[in-house]
């Protein structure tokens, strides 16, 4: 099952980074079987040889409910990317440089690999914050533009909170 799952991620990605397949004469998209086929072939083969490195515990795809969280998630995530740029967008371009970098420690509630995995790429990906260490205890320290808080409690509600309340529906 885990194969077929894999090779439905693999298929879709490929034809959105391959879209549109081929310009028509008219302006009008046609679709390139040669791109499909292709795109077909290798998703088999990362289904095939990668099914093993990936997670167990990859839940998401075997709950509707879990694809409905994951489908609210996206742009929430978005917003707080946005969001983020603005201010590190403010920081660098004012003339005082108001930042005050360090690195606090936060607490995560996630219990699975997989949650704890996406909230550390969340907030990395989120600009202005860098995860740089989780613990097996469930500490992550992350490096922050502007330390608004040492306190571990303050520091998780403003860093990772907003995203824990979807990743723990979606992965756990």
């Amino acid at each position: 099952m885990r194969r077929v799952v894999y090779f439905i991620v693999s298929f879709i990605i490929w034809i959105l980074l391959t879209w549109p397949f081929v310009e028509g004469s008219q302006g009008n998209t046609i679709l390139d079987i040669q791109v499909i086929i292709a795109g077909a072939i290798a998703s088999f083969i990362v289904a095939i040889l990668f099914h093993e490195i990936l997670p167990n515990e990859h839940y998401i795809f075997h709950s509707p409910k879990r694809i409905c969280w994951l489908l609210f998630y996206i742009p929430v995530f978005f917003y707080y990317v946005l969001k983020a740029n603005l201010d590190v967008v403010y920081r660098a371009l004012h003339p005082q440089m108001p930042i005050h970098p360090g690195i606090v420690k936060i607490k995560t509630s996630l219990t699975s690999n997989s949650a704890i995995t996406a909230l550390a790429n969340s907030i990395t990906l989120t600009p202005g914050t860098l995860t740089v260490d989780v613990t097996d205890d469930g500490y992550l320290y992350v490096h922050w533009i502007n330390v608004k808080s040492t306190e571990v409690e303050e520091a998780t509600r403003m860093i990772a909170k907003k995203f824990e309340y979807f990743i723990e529906r979606i992965f756990e």
